[in-house]
């Protein structure tokens, strides 16, 4: 029994008696949940979230388009950095690369989430900007194999490092921003503009190569003009890091900095909550993890393959060229850039659920469907074949971003979701380039990036049947958010106590 519980011995049938300690028992009650006071409700204002999805979506967008650099450049990368000989070799040596990056991204997230969850996600969104923006800038310095040897890849994988470690906080901080941002019910909508800075990204990338390769030729992109993308990264990061800096932080963390002020912060006391933050992480949530895992597993080899992967394969095994290739690609993410808000706010109407199934579904039936399309070639076949998939993707891209804050309560959230995030593209994602081609080159199938796709999407399938439905809730740990002061009065209302009489 817990203490200031009546004892039910000393309840008696006399009437008086009952009625005591039935008001006694219904006050312990309240003590425990109290009702929801206007006070414990988050207005959210207008401008404040349109600046915070401003901010979050600029750095996603920046980290895309460094990917979305480095892929549609690979077979350039290759060239520049690496030893003549096999072309194969070459372009293995430079998706390998790519794809070293991801091995730091959990450490990142190890590092940068559980400090996110402890000083705030505004410093930590800042710094990984800064990060970002140094890696990839640098990468665009690199003098090439031919003038100082070994030392060009060496100094390429540096940087790819760097970069990694710092995209390990940022699609956690970014989404975790957004989440906390937004009103309860258009968390879906305000979330799926976190993914439209993924597609700009990756837009802007490959209209810049396809720009550069139209004016300089596959020459001239070789000898200088691949630079040119990367000492972008520099001024777009300046933007972020400035947008960024301008931001209050959530709402969700300021309630949460409130409740814990009274706790010790001695500076000893510091290296043992981070430490306690990614014990208890694995300790009590690793069921929350594992899903996260699998969910962001199917996700990312879907999209890897189809925006980071699609131009290379085009190019090497179908035989177009890189400009008609990225030219494609365009289309269809633009296409998928008109659609991705309204899945979004689709996402708060029907859940998170029918759509993410949805869409791993579609990877599940459509990828072999869609591949061979794209082995029949011409525009229209291709076409046809990465609209079939990008309409798969869009139905996870609209609602991820919404669906996986909502996993993690608010103390773990940032740290939950970047470990579990990083873990899963660390294993799964940054890898798909590399393993597609090496199972190509071994099997000797046009149709293996299909066959993966499908094997993830299987998986994806599985997870999503696993999850909650979350659109419309409050995250769990954190106040309800509305957008207005009517909204939070009708909520009041409705969970008043009905008066018993």
């Amino acid at each position: 029994m817990a203490i200031g519980e009546p004892d039910p011995e000393q309840i008696t049938t006399d009437p008086a008696a009952v009625r005591r300690h039935r008001a006694l028992f219904r006050a312990v009650r309240r003590r425990r949940n109290p009702p929801l006071r206007r006070t414990d409700i988050t207005v959210t204002d207008e401008d404040s979230v349109r600046r915070a999805v401003k901010a979050a979506s600029l750095g996603n967008a920046m980290e895309w388009f460094d990917f979305g650099i480095y892929s549609y450049l690979a077979v350039t990368i290759g060239h520049v950095f690496f030893p003549s000989g096999n072309d194969t070799v070459q372009l293995l040596s430079s998706f390998a690369t790519f794809a070293v990056s991801f091995l730091v991204r959990p450490l990142g997230g190890m590092v940068f989430g559980p400090m996110g969850d402890r000083i705030g996600r505004k410093k930590v969104l800042a710094l990984t900007m800064i990060m970002m923006a140094v890696g990839t800038f640098s990468i665009g310095l690199i003098p090439s194999y031919d003038v100082i040897g070994f030392g060009a890849p060496a100094l390429l994988i540096l940087f790819r490092l760097v970069q990694g470690f710092s995209t390990g906080g940022e699609y956690g901080g970014a989404s975790t921003f957004i989440a906390e941002y937004a009103p309860d019910r258009r968390r879906g909508y305000f979330g799926s503009f976190l993914e439209l800075g993924t597609l700009a990204g990756y837009v802007g990338a490959s209209g810049l190569v396809t720009v550069l390769t139209a004016l300089l030729g596959s020459d001239g992109v070789e000898a200088w003009g691949w630079r040119v993308p990367f000492l972008v990264a520099g001024p777009i990061g300046l933007v972020g890091l400035y947008l960024r800096l301008r931001l209050d932080e959530t709402p969700a963390f300021r309630k949460l900095e409130g409740e814990s002020a009274h706790r010790a912060s001695e500076a000893a006391a510091v290296e043992t909550a981070a430490k306690g933050d990614l014990a208890v992480i694995f300790r009590q949530y690793w069921p929350t993890l594992i899903l996260c895992i699998c969910l962001v597993g199917a996700y990312n080899v879907t999209d890897y393959m189809l925006l980071s992967y699609m131009p290379t394969y085009l190019s090497d095994e179908m035989g177009y060229s890189e400009a008609h290739g990225l030219s494609l690609l365009i289309a269809t993410m633009i296409v998928l850039m008109l659609i991705l808000n309204q899945v979004g706010r689709l996402s708060d109407r029907v859940g998170r659920k029918p759509l993410l199934m949805t869409g791993m579904l579609g990877f599940l039936v459509l990828s072999l469907p869609a591949f061979l399309l794209v082995e029949q070639g011409g525009p229209a076949a291709v076409s046809a074949g990465m609209l079939m998939l990008g309409l798969s993707l869009v139905c996870l891209l609209g609602t991820m971003s919404a669906a996986l804050p909502a996993l993690f309560p608010t103390p773990v959230r940032y740290g939950g979701l970047s470990v579990g995030y990083n873990l899963s593209a660390s294993l799964f994602g940054g890898t798909t380039p590399l393993v597609i081609t090496a199972l190509i080159s071994v099997t000797g199938s046009d149709l293996m990036p299909a066959y993966y796709s499908m094997a993830a999407a299987l998986v994806g399938v599985v997870a999503v049947a696993f999850m909650k439905e979350t659109a419309g809730k409050p995250l769990d740990g954190s106040p309800p958010a509305v957008a207005t002061r009517q909204e939070a009065a009708a909520l009041v209302a409705e969970q008043a106590p009905v008066p018993r009489f």
